[in-house]
């Protein structure tokens, strides 16, 4: 019979930093005490890492402690081998003997031998012993040396499983690796699987087909990327098709503990993923790529065409070149206060003689169609579509101004405005957020005048609690402003209200 491992609280940690509040732990034991599940993956045991990793990061011995008391199933947590050595052993696992049953390690294929090495010392503390070993797509292609070794196992280890890493298996491909596995060794295999193509469910089932040992899942499906195969769909189908007992009011009660975070992060698939599972990329990147404000899909399935590819971007324009300073330079944002003082804004911009304007976003552009300056627009991110949707191609008359070669995210530029378009050969005055449009907007106006740069439409975000994306974009800018008065040595100066201390506030209307 199959077992069943759930790694929730492991791999889920990927959304929440490894943070889990102790009610929906708590609901989470009690539950899986009652459900038809064997084991469960509790979190890391980590050296000390720069990054904040929270208590499942860590799974420091009270916590362990806690859940062996309240837990009746078998518990493991996972060493990671690139950042683990023997050494490590007197801190990381001799205070959790008999606090856990199994250590599993997670193994790059390139690191098989060294992590032999490793788990027979794990063994050696008198653990159970898991390999789980990444990129299984990739074995038979780029790692056939690792199928002949699998042997080394038979003596001691109590299971190795097939990780899916990039979430693009088929049932095809799981029937045949299986074998190759089969052949090679006598250890039990398991099988973890992504869900980026929607395959974790078939894929499962076809693990257990053919008789693999374990099988892993997560409630509603949470984890890394695109996430796992979610457990209540497995036990559905177990109960429906295998007779499997299942209490569905237990099942439910940890459902509803988990929804709050389903409905925080969002995670699952989606065209990103779907691409990345596709095509065998990692799904770390793509995860950050996907959670930033700042990229759109356009923009993330353009930057995988272009890993895809082995290109270092998808497209090159000529280099921003100055034939003459402007006297002044004012920068708009997407605050609303640049359209509650278009008027002044208008005025002040009329009274001066040599003066150009860029829209770090295209946000505010349609206010400003009627002026006759030097227009630039940053295009970062999606501020491509947005030129197109608040500009066009029948009003467009200015320049589009892209941060430097090559970009990460690949490069996304209307057709009518290419011929309009160059590149930053450089941001110099931050090594922070140069993907920003604040950056590349503030990069350009230092390099297109050396009298005063202006900024309008930089509100900031009022009231006492701010939502997560608010609270990281004001740190963003805030280290923007910071970093622009140190290269010029004077603060930025916004000409209409704004909450950004670090911004000078001097009234439009002290101008006109």
């Amino acid at each position: 019979m199959t077992k069943i491992l759930d790694c929730t609280l492991r791999d889920g940690g990927y959304y929440t930093n490894w943070d889990f509040n102790d009610n929906t732990v708590d609901a989470y034991i009690q539950a899986m005490n009652v459900l038809p599940i064997d084991y469960l993956e509790l979190g890391y045991r980590n050296n000390p890492t720069k990054e904040y990793m929270g208590k499942f990061g860590y799974c420091p011995v009270s916590v362990l402690k806690h859940i062996r008391q309240n837990c009746t199933k078998k518990l493991d947590v996972m060493l990671n081998e690139k950042s683990t050595r023997p050494k490590d052993f007197s801190a990381l696992l001799k205070p959790i003997v008999g606090l856990v049953d199994m250590i599993r390690i997670a193994i790059d294929p390139n690191n098989f031998d060294r992590a032999v090495v490793l788990a027979k010392a794990v063994k050696a503390m008198g653990f159970e012993v898991g390999f789980n070993v990444m990129y299984m797509s990739k074995w038979r292609t780029e790692y056939p040396e690792l199928l002949t070794k699998l042997g080394m196992l038979d003596s001691f280890a109590d299971l190795f499983c097939m990780v899916d890493s990039f979430g693009g298996v088929t049932p095809e491909d799981v029937t045949n690796i299986v074998k190759v596995v089969r052949d090679n060794t006598k250890c039990p295999i398991g099988f973890h699987g992504h869900n980026n193509l929607q395959l974790g469910l078939i894929n499962t089932i076809t693990a257990m087909k053919l008789n693999v040992e374990y099988v892993d899942a997560t409630i509603l499906g949470m984890g890394r990327g695109a996430g796992n195969l979610n457990m209540e769909l497995l036990l559905t189908y177990l109960n429906a098709h295998e007779g499997m007992q299942v209490d569905f009011n237990v099942l439910g009660d940890v459902i509803t503990a988990f929804t709050p975070l389903l409905e925080k992060h969002q995670w699952g698939t989606n065209l990103p993923y779907m691409l990345a599972g596709a095509n065998r990329i990692p799904q770390k990147e793509v995860m950050d790529w996907v959670t930033n404000r700042v990229y759109s899909f356009n923009s993330i399935v353009r930057a995988l065409e272009n890993r895809k590819n082995n290109a270092v971007d998808n497209a090159q324009f000529p280099r921003l070149n100055v034939e003459r300073k402007f006297d002044k330079v004012l920068v708009i944002g997407g605050g609303n206060n640049a359209v509650e003082h278009k008027e002044a804004i208008k005025e002040f911009i009329a009274q001066e003689k040599n003066i150009a304007i860029i829209f770090a976003t295209a946000r505010n552009a349609k206010a400003y169609q009627d002026i006759t300056i030097p227009i630039y627009y940053i295009l970062v991110g999606n501020e491509g579509r947005r030129l197109t949707g608040n500009v066009g191609e029948s009003k467009f008359n200015g320049t589009c101004v892209l941060p430097p070669y090559p970009r990460t995210m690949g490069t996304e530029v209307p057709a009518y405005a290419e011929k309009n378009t160059v590149e930053l050969s450089a941001v110099v005055f931050t090594d922070q957020y140069k993907d920003s449009v604040t950056t590349i907007a503030l990069q350009l106006a230092m390099n297109l005048t050396d009298g005063g740069i202006f900024v309008i439409g930089y509100d900031g975000y009022p009231g006492n609690v701010l939502s997560e994306k608010e609270v990281s974009l004001t740190n963003e800018n805030k280290t923007i402003f910071n970093a622009f008065k140190e290269a010029r040595g004077e603060q930025l100066k916004s000409l209409t209200p704004s909450l950004y201390r670090d911004l000078e506030v001097v009234s439009v209307y002290q101008y006109i």
